[in-house]
């Protein structure tokens, strides 16, 4: 296996929720997955979960080699924490066929969030050529 792509990106919580009160629903259903959001909204506090999974996408969209244009959307990178074990990605649309087109086959996900900061690293592997 070998790296395709690796982003991170840290992102300030009090900025996803400035953003998420002046823009509302809208801009939740434009970021977030209704999968995202059921998952955050369980936490008593869901801004720090959902800086971490606007961080992970923006990391994501940085591995794969595109940023968030050419047609990569935000709800084509998925963060997906299954019973709350090691969060996954799961991507669709323009995002699933790059990751496709640089060779990848794998995905790494790690997120982190503490003193109103979140932060994700997201590395892509895939087999040697």
């Amino acid at each position: 296996m070998s790296v395709r792509g690796i982003g991170v990106d840290i992102c300030r919580v009090e900025r996803i929720a400035a953003s998420l009160e002046r823009f509302g629903d809208r801009m939740r259903r434009r970021l977030f997955t209704p999968d995202e959001l059921a998952y955050c909204e369980r936490h008593k506090d869901p801004l720090p979960h959902l800086a971490a999974r606007f961080a992970a996408k923006e990391a994501a969209s940085k591995a794969l080699g595109t940023g968030m244009s050419g047609g990569v959307g935000w709800t084509q990178i998925e963060v997906l924490q299954p019973g709350g074990r090691v969060p996954e990605l799961r991507l669709t649309g323009v995002a699933l066929e790059r990751f496709q087109a640089i060779g990848a086959d794998r995905s790494h996900l790690t997120l982190s969030h503490d003193g109103g900061l979140a932060v994700a690293c997201v590395v892509l592997e895939g087999q040697d050529r």
